[in-house]
């Protein structure tokens, strides 16, 4: 496979904006199998890190899916990158050439070819991840309830997570969010953290539904930013001034517990 057809190979999977080229060095790097240069749009291939059999051929065009992903990502940066190459966007766009480069059987996941690594991936989703996830959502159960027994005798439930727990705050109330809101802890604890900072309940099972289905964080999370970009300004106003009056209403709770401390101490 030379240059030209791996080219060829790449705007099939999708065209570019922007005019690039692709480069096979004809050399052997220890460091990197490619690179991509934003200023002159040039892919460089190692083409001399791989093997000359299937398996060696379909990790340089891994490699060059993942080149080309940067120029895609300069494409819409207006033909530059940033300081950070390797950012959310970077590995949305990556991901989604991936995955289209396999539905039109241009290129094989190159994670399949190890049986061995396929069982012991599942072991870590079954065994540890959804595990793990079961585990935080149980105690966002408990954490609830203690919620609950605070507020009955008297006392403030922050004040239980800060000196009885010794946890963070944020990390309490992210548990009991994934209680409340249910989340499939087959997704993980962190991908269940993502999910229980998405306020639209429509929103978050679109999330979680393409999380299970396979999709990566990455491209996930860009969707959803890129969903409330699109959303309604007034919905927008709306969800703010709903936040801000919950904000208000706790503040006043606060104030008049102060009031009150402040009294009982003349």
């Amino acid at each position: 496979m030379n240059q030209d057809k791996v080219k060829e190979k790449l705007l099939k999977i999708k065209d570019a904006p922007l005019e690039f080229s692709l480069i096979f060095s004809g050399k052997k790097s220890r460091k990197v199998n490619g690179l991509y240069k934003p200023q002159s749009r040039e892919i460089i291939i190692h083409n001399r890190n791989f093997k000359t059999d299937d398996t060696g051929q379909n990790l340089l065009l891994y490699t060059a899916i993942h080149e080309y992903a940067h120029h895609l990502h300069a494409c819409q940066r207006g033909g530059n990158l940033g300081t950070r190459a390797h950012t959310s966007e970077f590995w949305a766009i990556f991901h989604s050439l991936l995955e289209k480069a396999e539905e039109i059987k241009i290129y094989n996941d190159v994670f399949a070819v190890s049986p061995e690594l396929l069982k012991l991936t599942d072991i870590i989703r079954i065994k540890y991840l959804a595990n793990n996830g079961a585990l935080v959502k149980e105690m966002g159960k408990h954490l609830l309830k203690a919620h609950d027994l605070c507020t009955e005798i008297g006392v403030r439930f922050e004040d239980y997570v800060d000196r009885m727990l010794r946890i963070p705050r944020a990390a309490a109330n992210t548990a009991i969010k994934m209680f409340e809101y249910d989340i499939a802890p087959e997704v993980g604890a962190d991908n269940m953290r993502f999910l229980a900072g998405i306020r639209d309940s429509d929103e978050r099972k679109a999330a979680q539904t393409a999380l299970i289905k396979g999709k990566s964080p990455d491209t996930v999370k860009i969707q959803v930013r890129r969903k409330e970009k699109e959303e309604d300004p007034k919905l927008m106003l709306e969800k703010e001034k709903a936040r801000l009056e919950k904000t208000i209403a706790a503040l006043n709770k606060r104030l008049e517990e102060v009031k009150k401390e402040l009294g009982a101490k003349r």
